[in-house]
This record gives C-alpha cells, sequence and structure tokens, in this order.
C-alpha cells in the first residue's frame, strides 16, 4: 500500500439491502466490509445475495493500484450500478466474486 493508504475488510453482521426503482437487487445479513482511506465505507454482498438475473454485465473495467481491474453490470437507466473485482490484489483476495453497489441500505 501506498504511504498513509490503508483498507481494511472485516465480515460484516448489519443486514444490507440495495434497491433501484423499486425492485430488490440484493439482500444480505453478511456483507464484507471494505474501508478506504479517502473513501467511504462500502458494503461487498456475496454474489448468491445479489439478483445477478436483474443485471447485465458491462464493457467497463476500471483499474485501481490497490484492489486490482474491477467489472462492472447495469440495469436500464443506471449504467455501472454494480462492481466487482474478479481477481483482486492479494492483499484484497477476501472480496473477489463479491459486488459493491454505489448505493445500499444498511441497518
Amino acid at each position: 500500500m501506498a504511504e498513509g493508504h490503508t483498507i481494511t475488510i472485516e465480515q460484516g453482521t448489519r443486514h444490507v439491502r440495495v434497491t433501484h426503482d423499486g425492485q430488490v437487487l440484493a439482500e444480505s445479513d453478511r456483507p464484507l466490509v471494505l474501508r478506504e482511506t479517502g473513501c467511504p465505507v462500502r458494503y461487498y454482498l456475496p454474489p448468491e445475495d445479489v439478483r445477478l438475473d436483474l443485471l447485465t454485465p458491462s464493457d467497463t473495467h476500471t483499474y485501481c493500484p490497490f484492489k486490482g481491474t474491477a467489472s462492472y453490470w447495469s440495469r436500464p437507466g443506471a449504467a455501472d450500478l454494480v462492481w466487482a473485482y474478479p481477481d483482486p490484489k492479494p492483499d484484497v483476495a477476501e472480496i473477489k466474486d463479491h459486488l459493491c453497489f454505489y448505493e445500499a441500505d444498511v441497518s
């Protein structure tokens, strides 16, 4: 990691629910909670808890020097709404194939 840059990942116990246009896209009681310097807390959800049938793979890929290359999924009217790291860097290996949404309700 770069000087002063940290990423921590822990097993969360809070309930995470993701909706878009009234449709539930994901619901999980076992999110991974990722905290990264300078970024909002993100919840990475196991693929079994995500309605992948409601998402369409996108051609977008982004590169993070700390996490690796992300793949994205979209919904009608919501491009690149969800992302995952299919082959993350070793320091964040736990998030492999878990999906993260820009907006998630946590309770």
